[in-house]
């Protein structure tokens, strides 16, 4: 069987994607759609990845009218929070260490529920 070999693109609707897609790159370090062919992606690091449909009661993706949230795996949770509060974001640590690894979360300038996820050393 044919499978899929990773997440190719991440589409969203947003009221600014301009000033939403700047802040993805200042704040998380991901980097814009390449406007050309001499630009660059953003290429992430192999690892592990959910594929989780909800339920529409979910309380993980915020208020009722958000129907996304993403998940970005990090190396060191601790430096991004720090990095991260120190431009003014509001960052919550999961004080629980969960096997699969430490967690944050935090909104983007939307409102949209972002999710930090350092790996335990096995699931890296």
């Amino acid at each position: 069987m044919e499978r899929v070999t990773g997440i190719g693109g991440f589409f969203f609707r947003a009221e600014d994607p301009e000033g939403l897609a700047a802040w993805y790159e200042t704040m998380l370090g991901v980097d814009r759609v390449p406007q050309s062919m001499e630009d660059q992606p953003w290429v992430q690091e192999a690892g592990t990845t959910a594929f989780a449909p909800m339920g529409r009661e979910t309380t993980m993706l915020g208020d009722a009218s958000r129907s996304w949230s993403i998940n970005f795996r990090v190396r060191d949770l601790t430096a991004m929070v720090a990095q991260l509060r120190s431009a003014g974001v509001e960052v919550e640590v999961d004080p629980e260490q969960y096997p699969m690894g430490s967690f944050a979360s935090l909104a983007d300038p939307e409102g949209n529920i972002v999710q930090l996820w350092e790996p335990a050393a096995r699931t890296k």
